[in-house]
């Protein structure tokens, strides 16, 4: 069994090793407007009901829509999307349409008036569980109250983000450096 010689670490940095899941991309409507934003901070939280967490800025341009809505769809995407995952977390939807800048299609969802896109692996139609963190911690508490998933393939190459631009997916990093926006790494 290895045992690690440590250092000193930047406590701002610990996310680099402890950011959870995959990235996914979160989308919204309010009125008539709809959205999309690239997102890494969620967590399960529980099975039944299926309830994840997620964490959302509040100077996000999501972030108002998703508020008053109560409801998004969390679309998983797999490695082929990762420079439009990018490119949408680079980007605000208070004056790009995202869903057409990096051409990804809308559909309708059963449940919630958020669209799922197509281009996601997976969708999960979510409304909101529990709001009391929203204001002072930006956590949603969400049910998935509807789930999408692929036939094919069974598990999906997910990207995971480990900050300063590299992704890991099953093991191996990939660096996007370049295409990050210095404040975004």
């Amino acid at each position: 069994m290895n045992k690690f010689r440590k250092r000193n670490f930047p406590t701002d940095q610990v996310r680099r090793f402890l950011e959870p899941g995959p990235i996914v991309l979160v989308s919204s409507a309010w009125k008539e407007e709809r959205n999309l934003m690239t997102m890494g901070w969620h967590m399960m939280m529980g099975f039944e009901p299926s309830l994840l967490a997620c964490y959302i800025w509040e100077e996000n341009h999501s972030f108002e829509m998703i508020r008053r809505s109560k409801q998004c769809v969390i679309n998983l995407p797999t490695l082929d999307l990762v420079d439009a995952v990018v490119g949408i977390g680079n980007c605000s939807g208070a004056d790009t349409d995202k869903f057409a800048k990096f051409g990804l299609t809308a559909q309708r969802a059963s449940e919630v008036e958020a669209p799922l896109l197509a281009e996601c692996h997976s969708n999960f139609e979510c409304q909101l569980y529990d709001g009391s963190q929203v204001g002072k911690h930006g956590l949603f508490i969400w049910e998935v109250v509807k789930a999408h998933v692929a036939v094919a393939p069974r598990i999906p190459r997910t990207m995971h983000y480990r900050g300063e631009g590299r992704f890991m997916v099953s093991g191996p990093d990939i660096s996007r450096r370049s295409r990050f926006r210095p404040e975004n790494l």
